[in-house]
C-alpha cells in the first residue's frame, strides 16, 4: 500500500546529481508520523520542492548553454527546480484541503524534462488506501 508523504521526505530527480528534501508547510492542518502531511499541490520550486544539487538535462538552458560552450562535453550546472504542475496521480481515496494527499507513488514533472520521485516519504506509519 502507499505511504503518505510528510515533510522532510526525501526526493530525487531523475536528472540531478543529489537527494533533496520536500518541505511541507503546516497549512493543510493534518499529521503524519508527528510531520505535517502533504497534498498533490505541494509542488512549489524553492518553496516544497529544493534543488537536487547539480542538473544534467540538456533541456535546461544553462546546462546547454554550459555544454555548447565546453565544445559538446555535458557539464552540469546548479539544479534550479521548475516543477510547475501538481504531482500525480496522488491518493484521491484521501483528500487533504480538498486535494489527493501525496503518496509515495506519485511522481512530479521537472520542465526540464526531470521526474521526481518519491525515495523516502518521511515516515512509515501512515497508510493511504
Amino acid at each position: 500500500m502507499p505511504i503518505q508523504v510528510v515533510n522532510g521526505a526525501t526526493l530525487m530527480c531523475s536528472f540531478g546529481l543529489s537527494p533533496s528534501s520536500l518541505v511541507v508547510l503546516s497549512v493543510h492542518r493534518e499529521m503524519a508520523g508527528n510531520q505535517p502531511a502533504a497534498n498533490i499541490l505541494d509542488h512549489k520550486p524553492m518553496v516544497n520542492i529544493l534543488p537536487f544539487g547539480m542538473c544534467t538535462s540538456l533541456a535546461n538552458p544553462t546546462v546547454a548553454s554550459a555544454t555548447a560552450a565546453a565544445m559538446g562535453v555535458l557539464t552540469p550546472m546548479p539544479c534550479i527546480p521548475a516543477t510547475l504542475s501538481p504531482w500525480v496521480p496522488g491518493a484521491p481515496t484521501v483528500m487533504l484541503d480538498h486535494m489527493p494527499a501525496l503518496d509515495n507513488v506519485s511522481k512530479c514533472m521537472c520542465n526540464w524534462g526531470g521526474v521526481v520521485s518519491v525515495v523516502n516519504p518521511g515516515q512509515t506509519s501512515t497508510v493511504i488506501p
